[in-house]
């Protein structure tokens, strides 16, 4: 089984490079991830936006649905913003015979203790074992897109309670 992995941006790919810890969006973290954690499967990373979730817009959510639609594989995990991941994963919904993963971090990929690492583990099982349909992986825990809600009170993600 193959996974195909699409980068939109977001905090796990966030880069801090001055004294007033600005920062911006930088290459991908994936691969040097799957990389240092030896990973024996087979995987195909792209990289289709370089943006914080608060700026992605419908226009852009309908372009990262019709380049999921259009990719032959089966099996998708999408790294994200979070305040977001939710919209675009609703997004996506349209979308038949596919198990599409959508995931995130709380901390940049590159912190120490960064959960991105964790996350994308846990993404790439995750996607390989769940029957079509869309979810997010945050947490330790799965969701279809239609149950969650990102506590940003908690910084956490959870059932929706309405």
């Amino acid at each position: 089984m193959k996974i195909k992995i699409f980068c939109t941006g977001g905090t796990f790919d966030k880069v801090y490079y001055d004294a007033l810890s600005d920062y911006h969006i930088g290459e991908p973290q994936v691969e040097w991830i799957l990389q240092q954690a030896g990973v024996n499967f087979d995987y195909q990373i792209e990289s289709i936006l370089k943006k914080d979730s608060l700026d992605i817009n419908d226009q852009e959510r309908a372009a990262i649905a019709d380049k999921v639609a259009a990719e032959p594989c089966q099996h998708i995990v999408i790294t994200h913003g979070t305040d977001t991941m939710v919209e675009t994963g609703l997004a996506l919904k349209k979308i038949p015979n596919k198990s599409i993963v959508l995931v995130g971090a709380m901390q940049p990929a590159r912190f120490r203790d960064s959960d991105a690492l964790y996350n994308i583990g846990f993404a790439t099982a995750a996607v390989s074992l769940v029957t079509a349909g869309i979810y997010i992986t945050m947490n330790g825990q799965l969701f279809s897109v239609d149950e969650v809600q990102k506590n940003r009170a908690q910084g956490r993600f959870e059932t929706k309670t309405d």
